[in-house]
């Protein structure tokens, strides 16, 4: 664990629940010691989520990030010790699955245990029995075994932490409750309770399903619903009797917990019915998300003292645990002879997509949030926290839980509350990777909106976006195409029409709506020395000059890729990823670039001065025009010269097309000549009627995002998020072009002291022209894991499936295998770009 010289900056936390206690023993081990925990109800166990936590951890799931986030909270709590007993019990982890389709999900588990390097292992039915012999196996299909997940022992966890952390100075005081916020000059300098003030270079909300009251008291928003979760514990079981308990014998600490409580089975979880289980001695607990959803108004809930219980406990309702009981009887039918002893429904907390978070408030500087944090993931999140606020940045990528990750139109109460209650719906569903989200939708849409409905579109979801993957216009287009059969996972939410779309805007030319791609303008008189401080490629162009760039942080990871349009002097157009990129161009112009311990200089700016920066998204609208034809039907349409000697690649131009003032720039995401093509709001609909009536001698087609992928995989294009993010530097992820070393850029003295790379994002084609992978499957090489895919589709172009995964560096040609739902998948390393390598498609 690194480790940092004493700081004094002044630390509090708000809430000494798992996250809190965990967080205070990560700052001081980094030398951050003048911390103060302040919690509302009593130590030990405050009354919130953490004092009813059942203490599951299964490490493995789709997010990398929330595993890692697992693996770290199960290496910490085993080594944390309270009474002589660990703070966590690695009884391991069993997942069952009674239907073919969780069978198959489990196999799909499997691979994503191995990609993200979790033992685990797949069972039948009998083996699956030896670990539970109460279970019925003539219900399953099988299982999968997972030995080092466990049950983690959180108020113990808490105490070992919080007893650590004020060994190093930290001091944690019980029974204050938070009533205000401090601040002065947008930065937090304080905490208000009712038992006196507390000055504060930094505060840290990590109050659970309290975090939207903290959070308003900051004027600092929360996307986060609490929500009441059901679970019961039954009568004694005779077999159960005798069971070892590993606290046999062992002196009671501090009341943490019931002497019943100890357990030797796996967890064992029963998602097909939304339940899961655990022992508690001669007993077991039953935890349901089966029933509906019972959101909790945070600002409502009593204080300690005024709950009947605890103000995380309510009352159980019997009516909606009576289905899951009966689920419960018929998968361990020795329950018949039994009944629920005692329940109740828990308060824990869900947000729009189900993640934690995390981060500091550009509005409220020094105030951070670690919010929507199970007991799970409660280590690994408060080691990220905890190196981000010392070291400015955590050490593993989490933009996936970033604060600043949600558009304004997924920050409402409203779709907090929708989004937040389906999570909870979902939570043991059988998701696919592309499945949106029903409701609410549409919300956002791009002004072709009404032409992509008239054309049959098929509509996707990301960032509250409405997206066409395929139109069913098209579908006689994809009528006698020779496309091999897709097995049912694969072939979910994918047309064969997508084949066709392609195979057009290879041939002839299709519009691509690129309107959900952010768009960010900064202006000003220090506009470019700005952005080229801020970015690693030669931004010192003449007006007209469009430049693919990187956003890295210190360290050399790439936060982030832009496309940069200087469109004038001082004006800038910039493509960027996701609110976080607005979030950290501003942090920067501002004069605070996040890093733990400083505080904001008045009126200095990080090469920023005479900067004005905004997101112009959704005030405007891009169409791509991209194919063979793309100039003949465009050309016509302008009097300016649209020839590839008057308007080069990589260039920008403002012209008119038709009625319509566009931004027109000669970039290609799908390997063939065209344009983006950029107006406002207003005339998008235009533009389009425009683009398409001219079109038509030309047999234009619109064309959606499942050809689009297709196409830029086969040219080799990366996603930032998906392909590469801050864990990764451009010259591991094959963006080195991009980087300007002749130059002063963020960091750049990291890139300067790299070694050799020990991975690389390698290009992969599958052997057989009939296999697909979708991505973050394993890749083995020599029967070994050795890296995991990013981004996959079938190349139509290319009549196979392109992968690219991480790897170690291996030679062209080398053979690997791609484990898919159990199956090794032959693929071979292959050169990229694997389509049209000298660009000859692109600039003519």
């Amino acid at each position: 664990m690194s480790r940092t010289p004493a700081n004094s900056s002044r630390v509090v936390v708000i809430g000494a629940g798992i996250v809190g206690c965990s967080l205070a023993d990560e700052l001081t081990t980094r030398g951050w010691t003048d911390v103060t925990v302040l919690e509302q109800g009593p130590l030990p166990a405050p009354g919130g989520s953490t004092s009813h936590a059942p203490g599951l951890v299964f490490q493995t799931g789709p997010c990398k990030t929330m595993t890692e986030f697992a693996a770290y909270t199960v290496q910490k709590f085993g080594s944390l010790e309270v009474g002589g007993l660990p703070c966590f019990n690695a009884v391991g982890g069993l997942e069952i699955a009674t239907t073919e389709a969780r069978w198959a999900d489990l196999h799909r588990k499997a691979g994503l245990a191995a990609s993200w390097g979790v033992r685990g292992e797949l069972l039948t039915p009998r083996q699956c029995k030896r670990l539970w012999p109460m279970l019925d196996e003539t219900r399953l299909h099988g299982g999968f075994h997972t030995p080092d997940d466990g049950l983690a022992r959180a108020l113990p966890a808490c105490q070992a932490q919080r007893e650590r952390a004020e060994r190093r100075g930290a001091r944690f005081l019980e029974r204050h409750t938070v009533t205000g916020i401090e601040r002065a000059d947008g930065r937090v300098t304080g905490v208000v309770t009712d038992r006196g003030t507390f000055p504060a270079d930094h505060v840290v909300s990590a109050a659970g399903f309290w975090g939207p009251v903290i959070g308003a008291m900051a004027g600092v928003d929360v996307p986060l619903l609490p929500l009441a979760h059901q679970y019961a514990r039954t009568e004694p079981l005779p077999e159960l009797a005798g069971v070892d308990d590993p606290r046999a014998g062992a002196p009671r600490s501090s009341g943490l917990e019931r002497p019943e409580d100890g357990a030797s089975k796996p967890i064992l979880r029963f998602q097909d019915r939304d339940l899961y289980f655990r022992e508690h001695g001669d007993r077991i607990g039953i935890g349901s998300y089966a029933h509906r959803p019972m959101p909790v108004d945070p600002f409502t809930v009593p204080a300690f003292d005024q709950a009947p219980v605890m103000p995380s406990s309510l009352p159980f309702t019997e009516d909606d645990f009576a289905p899951s009981w009966q689920d419960s009887v018929t998968l361990l039918p020795a329950l018949g002879a039994s009944r629920v002893a005692e329940g109740f429904n828990g308060v824990f907390s869900f947000t729009p997509d189900g993640m934690p978070v995390l981060g500091e408030s550009r509005e409220l500087r020094g105030f951070w949030l670690a919010e929507a944090v199970w007991v799970t993931h409660s280590a690994g999140v408060a080691k990220a926290v905890a190196e981000w606020m010392t070291d400015g940045r955590p050490a593993i990528d989490i933009h996936e839980c970033d604060l600043y990750r949600f558009e304004d139109a997924q920050r409402s109460p409203a779709y907090t509350a929708d989004r937040g209650a389906q999570n909870f719906i979902e939570v043991y569903d059988v998701i696919h990777p592309l499945q949106p989200m029903e409701q609410p939708r549409p919300l956002r849409t791009s002004p072709f909106y009404a032409r992509q409905q008239e054309l049959g579109a098929y509509f996707l979801e990301a960032g509250g976006w409405e997206r066409p993957h395929w139109y069913e216009a098209n579908a006689p287009l994809a009528e006698g195409l020779q496309l091999p059969e897709r097995d049912a996972w694969s072939a979910r939410y994918w047309s064969p029409i997508a084949a066709a779309e392609a195979r057009a805007t290879r041939e002839k030319v299709a519009l691509y709506d690129m309107t959900p791609l952010r768009r960010l303008e900064v202006t000003g008189a220090g506009a470019l020395a700005f952005l080229d401080r801020m970015t690693s490629n030669n931004l010192r162009k003449k007006p007209g000059a469009v430049t693919y760039t990187l956003l890295l942080d210190d360290t050399g990871g790439i936060r982030s890729d832009l496309t940069v349009a200087r469109l004038a002097p001082d004006r800038f157009q910039v493509g960027a990823n996701s609110p976080a990129d607005l979030d950290w161009l501003l942090r920067h112009a501002q004069g605070d670039t996040a890093r733990a311990g400083e505080s904001p200089r008045s009126g200095e700016a990080d090469s920023g001065a005479g900067v004005q920066i905004r997101d112009i998204t959704s005030g405007t609208c891009c169409i791509g025009v991209w194919g063979p034809l793309a100039r003949d039907l465009v050309q016509p349409l302008t009097r300016d010269d649209f020839s590839h000697e008057g308007f080069g690649y990589f260039r920008a131009k403002q012209t008119y097309l038709g009625h319509v003032p566009v931004t027109a720039m000669r970039l290609s995401y799908v390997g063939e000549l065209g344009w983006e093509l950029y107006t406002t709001a207003d005339l998008g609909l235009r533009l389009w009627d425009t683009l398409w009536e001219a079109g038509r001698e030309h047999g234009v087609i619109a064309a959606g995002r499942s050809a689009f992928n297709s196409l830029r995989l086969e040219k080799g294009y990366r996603a930032w998020g998906t392909d590469m993010t801050a864990e990764h530097n451009p010259y591991e992820a094959g963006v080195s072009f991009a980087v300007r070393t002749d130059k002063d850029f963020v960091g750049r003295a990291a890139l300067e002291g790299r070694g050799t790379p020990a991975r690389k994002l390698t290009a992969l084609l599958l052997d057989d022209p009939a296999a697909n992978v979708l991505g973050k499957e394993p890749v083995h090489v020599g029967g070994t894991p050795a890296g995991y895919v990013t981004s996959a589709s079938y190349g139509y172009t290319l009549g196979r499936c392109v992968a690219y995964a991480w790897l170690p560096p291996l030679a062209t040609g080398t053979g690997v295998h791609i484990e898919y739902f159990g199956e090794k998948v032959p693929a071979t390393v292959a050169d990229e770009p694997l389509f049209d390598p000298k660009m000859t498609r692109i600039r003519r």
